[in-house]
């Protein structure tokens, strides 16, 4: 009977002093409720942050259209510069949770991504914007993607460990199809007048048509503050879930933690790079294609196939998975080579369009199967090492549950780095030889090492 009793206990509280998720009778009377409220208003505050994350990869492709001459160069910085933020906030955003609460910083961190939205808003309806300042935004948009670290590392706390490979990828994949639905309703959104009564204004492009740029930033700014307000009073924080910041740290000095970065950089870093470049590369490629109105569509192919990645590596292994997402993606990469326009060839957009396509999907795949290997190394290397050292079964469960999470947090922000990388190593090689052949280069010789890492590390029967 003492195990009911904590279940009885009221479940109306912001912090919850009772939390005992591998508890089946637990779970069931109450946990799973409780558990599953804070997942889907995790998912909804995440899908905004990937929205405003991605912002600028929609927003530079129109800027030259309503009157600023930034260079092409300038605009590849502008999509890659979130990323940038994002991943260096990542690292101390790995780490909040234990020490701040699920509930307060996912209010916190959803509600201060109404500054970026509504600065860009007005920034692009002057012409005399300075690109220092779309500099600025764009790096404040960074902290839409630091998230995903605090998002993910949260939510596994919530759950038992055999639930948390399915909870994640919810939160993860859904939380990805944010930039699909950022690059599916911002060309909508500019395309008429929604915020008059807030200063919003037209901008002319040209043939008598108009545009209503900052509708791309502002169209998000009501759903985040429903957001908001949905963590602050429907969320919960943990306190089972404290931990400090020295207890965390360990983490740091495990090998697979930065085996595992590399990796995930070579997925996840891939679908949010294609994500943030994918439509300015387009342009510069097929200039007579209106991008915008397809380039949504890999990063909703991406997100939906990173659940998938997670399932297909709970039923044949995520090493196994991973492996051969590394090998497709190697061979698509050198595909790309022969759509692109070049020495009189015009090039082919539909092969263009469909290799990439074929990459958005392998690349969020491997972003699902790759999560899962971290999880399942690092929970399973946590627990031997601390009933090695003589823990009881509690300790080496919380000592798992601490250092998972913030590998998880910390090797996500390596990942995001990808969403850098990607659109600059584009616009560096568009500057320098007029193609981006040479960056695919690049990419081909690290899908390459990423199948050697995986199979030394971890597909080999010694390895295993």
């Amino acid at each position: 009977m003492s195990q009911l009793a904590p279940s009885r206990r009221p479940e109306n509280g912001a912090v919850l002093t009772d939390w005992q998720p591998e508890d089946a009778e637990f779970w069931q009377h109450r946990g799973k409720r409780i558990a599953r409220r804070n997942l889907w208003i995790s998912v909804f505050c995440l899908l905004l942050s990937f929205c405003v994350w991605m912002l600028f990869s929609a927003v530079a492709v129109n800027l030259s259209r309503v009157g600023f001459t930034f260079t092409t160069d300038q605009l590849f910085l502008l999509t890659a510069l979130p990323a940038v933020s994002g991943a260096l906030l990542r690292v101390p955003y790995s780490f909040v949770i234990p020490v701040f609460g699920g509930r307060r910083w996912t209010a916190f961190s959803t509600g201060i991504l109404l500054i970026p939205c509504l600065w860009l808003g007005f920034a692009v309806q002057d012409t005399g914007t300075s690109f220092q300042t779309f500099v600025i935004i764009a790096l404040l948009c960074g902290f839409a993607g630091a998230n995903f670290a605090s998002s993910m590392g949260n939510i596994s706390f919530f759950f038992p460990k055999e639930k948390q490979g399915g909870a994640l990828g919810i939160n993860g994949g859904l939380g990805n199809l944010g930039v699909s639905v950022m690059q599916f309703f911002a060309p909508l959104a500019i395309s008429f007048a929604v915020f008059g009564f807030f200063g919003g204004t037209s901008q002319d492009i040209g043939d008598g048509e108009a545009i209503w740029l900052e509708n791309a930033a502002w169209i998000w700014v009501p759903f985040l503050i429903v957001a908001t307000l949905a963590a602050w009073f429907g969320m919960n924080d943990l306190s089972a879930a404290k931990s400090s910041l020295r207890e965390q740290l360990p983490v740091l000095t495990r090998v697979h933690l930065w085996i595992m970065a590399v990796l995930y950089l070579a997925t996840f870093g891939s679908f949010i790079g294609f994500a943030a470049g994918f439509a300015m590369l387009s342009k510069t490629q097929f200039p007579d294609v209106v991008i915008l109105r397809y380039a949504f569509f890999g990063p909703l192919l991406g997100a939906l196939a990173r659940s998938a990645g997670g399932m297909l590596s709970d039923r044949f292994g995520g090493v196994r998975v991973t492996l051969l997402n590394f090998i497709v993606m190697a061979i698509f990469t050198a595909l790309l080579f022969t759509t692109l326009p070049g020495e009189g060839q015009p090039g082919s957009f539909i092969a263009f369009y469909s290799v990439f396509m074929v990459l958005f999907i392998n690349a969020g795949l491997g972003s699902g199967s790759t999560f899962q290997m971290i999880a399942a190394i690092f929970r399973k290397q946590t627990i031997e090492r601390v009933k090695a050292a003589g823990g009881s079964d509690k300790t080496a469960q919380h000592e798992a549950v601490t250092e998972t999470s913030a590998a998880l947090g910390f090797i996500s922000a390596i990942g995001a780095l990808g969403g850098f990388f990607i659109p600059q190593t584009f616009g560096m090689s568009l500057a320098l030889t007029g193609s981006p052949a040479d960056a695919m280069k690049v990419f081909l010789a690290f899908y390459l090492l990423c199948v050697a890492i995986t199979w030394l590390a971890y597909g080999r029967k010694k390895a295993r």
